[in-house]
């Protein structure tokens, strides 16, 4: 039996967002019907290259991250916290869920993770005021990955697997699930990896299996298992509400897999 009142925070990829929406919506009001309350990070990746390219700026990536000028800091808080993030909400709203829309420009505190990037931030401090304020009203908070600097001024570009990651540390959350496009995990031969430990996924880094925008998703979730969230799981976004039957599907981790 599950135990009742579980945090739990949804990370939605970009990739996914558009086509899964419909399957979220029935993923959220289930988990809110066994008494859950429901923290949701969106990503936008897809729709921040439609408005970077229609304004005729481009960009690169630097090992996986993009490298954020204040020009496109400007597109990307404009897409992330408002285009995208208004969607997510008014979706849930139209279903009769509680939604509310929140910046991490608000809350999560960054300092800028390296020159190269740029107005990349890596998140020091999430301020989880407003999340619960949310969450106490019955709302899901459905939360934009921008980060603020301590000037209090400067907008940073987060990575929304670690903003969901540090917002689930912040909150001691339960549980943190990555609905991606991918099935999971795979191993070497493209098999689903079900179950496993921090260190099997460190090998798995270390080898080259796991690699690209993967490899940031796995680091982050070894990072949340390793500051006290009991259970990390990847899977499918158009797979997400078969969870709700408690059904084994995507890749679970836990501290010591067994």
């Amino acid at each position: 039996m599950m135990k009742k009142h579980k945090v739990i925070v949804i990370k939605l990829g970009g990739s996914a967002l558009e086509s899964s929406l419909d399957e979220l919506k029935t993923t959220v009001e289930g988990l809110k019907s066994k008494g859950h309350r429901v923290v949701l990070v969106h990503g936008g990746g897809p729709a921040i290259n439609k408005e970077l390219t229609a304004r005729g700026i481009t960009w690169t990536f630097v090992n996986g991250q993009r490298r954020t000028t204040p020009e496109m800091m400007s597109v990307i808080e404009d897409v992330l916290a408002g285009t995208v993030n208004a969607m997510v909400v008014d979706a849930l709203n139209q279903a009769g869920l509680k939604a509310t829309g929140l910046s991490g420009g608000q809350f999560l505190f960054c300092r800028q993770q390296n020159q190269e990037l740029g107005l990349v931030g890596q998140v020091e401090v999430v301020a989880t005021e407003a999340i619960n304020e949310a969450l106490a009203n019955g709302e899901i908070p459905v939360v934009a990955p921008i980060g603020r600097g301590y000037d209090m001024t400067t907008r940073y570009n987060v990575n929304a697997d670690w903003a969901a990651t540090q917002i689930a540390i912040a909150l001691r959350a339960d549980e943190l699930t990555f609905l991606t496009d991918q099935n999971g995990i795979l191993d070497g031969d493209g098999a689903l990896v079900k179950k496993a430990a921090p260190e099997l996924l460190e090998g798995m880094i270390a080898s080259g299996v796991v690699s690209g925008g993967m490899c940031t998703k796995v680091l982050a979730m070894i990072s949340a298992v390793r500051h006290g969230v009991a259970q990390v799981r990847v899977l499918n976004a158009a797979k997400s509400s078969v969870t709700l039957g408690r059904r084994r599907i995507g890749t679970i981790l836990h501290e010591h897999a067994s």
